[in-house]
């Protein structure tokens, strides 16, 4: 069988790598708001028990991220990669077997909090693999270049999320009895989903570790900062924007917890949260050639500020109007926006920092980001079992991001070197 050329290796690297995205995220987080609703009618649970389930979630997200510098020594990003996802492949699966009333809810906090660990590892493995990628040089003309494969890269997120809007709903509307019916069905199919998606990462298993001989350096970008003078740098220069970015964290993840919840509370069927679901993968999928110029152009806060307004407005839309045009544009709205808000900081970082300084920038805005991420679900749950219902949690929300975009306008460029 004749060798690749360099150019298909390539390509079909990079989209081995996105395989990684769709799992961490796609299916081992986002898939948990289309599987909520059934959930927590079986369960009986308060919104407040809901969030806290994607809460535990973000807090393992956390506990991976820090963990990383030290895996990827021990066991070099491939493995870290394919080890991370089959260990994610049969922790979503377990999931379905959690339907106990007596012990449901501790078990599914062990393994939400499970899955979050090991989707971190995948996330920032084949991330950093992504970005040794776009570094290699490449035949002329070939259009390869760093945005473009971390551009694939990142839209193997909305790639999973799409997966997950035509798959999940109609499992979850089969008839009880039947295989692979209603939510534990729901978690069991991912389980196969992601399992695959690591068996067709693993066919690129010599590709990949051939990345692992690449400077190792970048893998501390994923850790916090452990010099106190590195830390100050990172921090001080960019109080406002740290301030913004945790804002984000905290309004976010609201919104892609219990919007589907409230799109069924709104009586909007099964057709219409596929399409919805759907249309903001697309919307992920799309984002980072949407916004790479406004990034590229400007060293200051407007990029965040602009995202995070954008933000506000899909998270506020769904709850001044049931209507469904107008969920279905909040969902293509926050689709495109919400994952270059993160690409957003690291561009900050890198317009405004030199290169040894990089790995402690992007810690200090993964921490404020990972701060806000764990509270808001629980925040917001709490708010939702009021008087106000899910439409005061999501409002407060995109009160939130408002303020956060706010707060990205007084960051300014750091003075150039």
């Amino acid at each position: 069988m004749p060798e690749a050329s360099p150019l298909r290796r390539t390509l079909l690297t990079a989209l081995a790598l996105a395989l990684g995205a769709a799992v961490s995220l796609g299916l081992a987080r986002f898939s948990y708001a289309l599987l909520l609703p059934p959930m927590r009618e079986a369960l009986g649970w308060r919104y407040v028990t809901a969030g806290a389930m994607n809460t535990v979630n973000a807090a393992g997200y956390l506990l991976g991220a820090l963990a990383m510098p030290v895996l990827l020594r021990r066991w070099g990003a491939t493995r870290a990669l394919l080890g991370g996802s089959a260990a994610a492949a049969l922790l979503l699966a377990a999931h379905g077997l959690a339907t106990g009333p007596a012990w449901a809810d501790a078990v599914l906090y062990a393994l939400r909090l499970a899955t979050g660990t090991a989707s971190a590892v995948v996330f920032v493995s084949g991330g950093l693999m992504a970005a040794r990628l776009g570094l290699r040089p490449q035949p002329a003309g070939s259009g390869i270049t760093p945005g473009l494969v971390l551009g694939l890269y990142y839209g193997g997120t909305g790639a999973g999320i799409v997966a997950c809007a035509l798959g999940l709903p109609p499992l979850i509307a089969w008839p009880a009895g039947a295989l692979l019916a209603g939510w534990p069905g729901g978690w069991i199919a991912l389980g196969a989903l992601a399992l695959a998606a690591t068996a067709a990462m693993a066919a690129r298993r010599r590709d990949m570790a051939d990345l692992d001989a690449a400077a190792p350096a970048a893998a501390v970008a994923s850790a916090p900062p452990t010099s106190g003078t590195a830390a100050t740098a990172a921090w001080r220069p960019f109080g406002f924007g740290l301030a913004a970015y945790f804002m984000f964290g905290l309004g976010y993840i609201g919104y892609m917890t219990f919007i589907v919840t409230l799109l069924r509370e709104q009586q909007h069927g099964t057709g219409m949260v596929v399409l919805f679901y759907s249309l903001l993968g697309v919307g992920v999928m799309a984002s980072p050639w949407l916004w790479a110029g406004l990034l590229q152009r400007h060293r200051d806060g407007r990029p965040l500020a602009s995202l995070s307004a954008l933000l506000a407005v899909a998270t506020l839309a769904p709850v001044l109007s049931p209507h469904a045009l107008v969920a279905l544009a909040s969902g293509v709205l926050f689709g495109a926006v919400f994952l270059s808000v993160v690409a957003s900081t690291t561009a900050l970082v890198r317009h405004n920092l030199p290169p040894a300084a990089w790995p402690a920038g992007i810690s200090a805005f993964t921490i404020v980001f990972a701060a806000g991420q764990i509270v808001g679900p629980s925040l917001v749950g709490r708010l939702a079992d009021g008087a106000g219902g899910l439409q005061a949690g999501l409002a407060v929300s995109a009160g939130v991001l408002a303020l956060g975009a706010l707060l990205a306008t007084r960051q300014k460029a750091l003075p150039a070197p």
